[in-house]
C-alpha cells in the first residue's frame, strides 16, 4: 500500500482530484480537516484544552465545539489563533499516524491519500511514501473561488498569502498534477501515475 499526501494551494482542485481517485481506485482518502474535526469531539485530545483556552462560548448547546464560534474567537487574534494551531496540529498529524498505522496493518486498499493544505509545513514529507501537488495558476485559482466559493479578492489574498508559492511546492513535491486547464485532463495525469503504480505492484 503507497501512502500519498497530495497538497496545493487554495482553489487548485484537490477535491476534483480526490473524488476522482476514491470513485475509480481501490484506495481511502483521509482529510486533515476531518482529522481535526476529530481531534476536537468530546473525549478526545483537544477539546477540554481549547475549552480551557477559549472559554464556554464556543459550545453548542449540546456541550460540542461550535465550529463557527471558535473560528470567529480566534481569526481575530493572532496570538489566540498561534496557540490553537499548536494544540490541534500535532494532534492531527498524530491522527493520521495512526490512520496510516491502521491501514498498513489491514492492508485492504492499493492507496492511502492524505489531504492537507499545510502536509509540507507540518513535516509531513516524513510520513508519506510521496507528496502530490495540485497546480493551478494564481488566475485560474481566483476565477474558481469566486465562481465556486462565492470569495472577494480581499479574502482570497488573505488565505493565499499564508500559503506557500508555487516554487516552494514543486521543489518539496514528488509529482505534480497540472489542474491548470480541464478537470478530465488533470484526471489523466492521476489515472497515468496510479495505473503504473498497481502494474509495478502486480510484477
Amino acid at each position: 500500500m503507497r501512502v500519498i499526501g497530495i497538497t496545493g494551494g487554495v482553489g487548485a482542485g484537490k477535491s476534483a482530484i480526490l473524488s476522482h481517485i476514491q470513485e475509480n481506485y481501490n484506495c481511502r482518502v483521509f482529510l486533515a480537516d476531518e482529522a481535526a474535526h476529530q481531534v476536537e469531539e468530546k473525549g478526545q485530545p483537544c477539546y477540554d484544552r481549547l475549552v480551557k483556552l477559549l472559554g464556554e462560548e464556543i459550545l453548542a448547546e449540546d456541550k460540542t465545539i461550535h465550529r463557527q464560534r471558535m473560528a470567529e474567537k480566534i481569526f481575530s487574534d493572532p496570538a489566540l489563533l498561534s496557540q490553537v494551531n499548536a494544540m490541534i496540529h500535532p494532534a492531527v498529524k498524530e491522527r493520521i499516524l495512526e490512520v496510516i498505522r491502521e491501514e498498513k496493518r489491514a492492508l485492504i486498499h492499493d492507496f492511502l491519500i492524505i489531504e492537507a493544505a499545510l502536509l509540507i509545513e507540518q513535516g509531513y514529507l516524513e510520513i508519506v511514501d510521496e507528496m502530490w501537488y495540485v497546480y493551478a495558476s494564481d488566475e485560474v485559482r481566483r476565477k474558481r473561488l469566486r465562481e465556486t466559493r462565492g470569495y472577494s479578492d480581499l479574502k482570497i489574498d488573505s488565505i493565499m498569502e499564508k500559503q506557500l508559492g508555487e516554487k516552494k511546492f514543486r521543489h518539496y513535491c514528488h509529482v505534480v498534477i497540472d489542474n491548470d486547464s480541464s478537470l478530465p485532463d488533470a484526471c489523466g495525469q492521476v489515472d497515468q501515475i496510479l495505473r503504473e503504480y498497481l502494474k509495478q505492484d502486480q510484477e
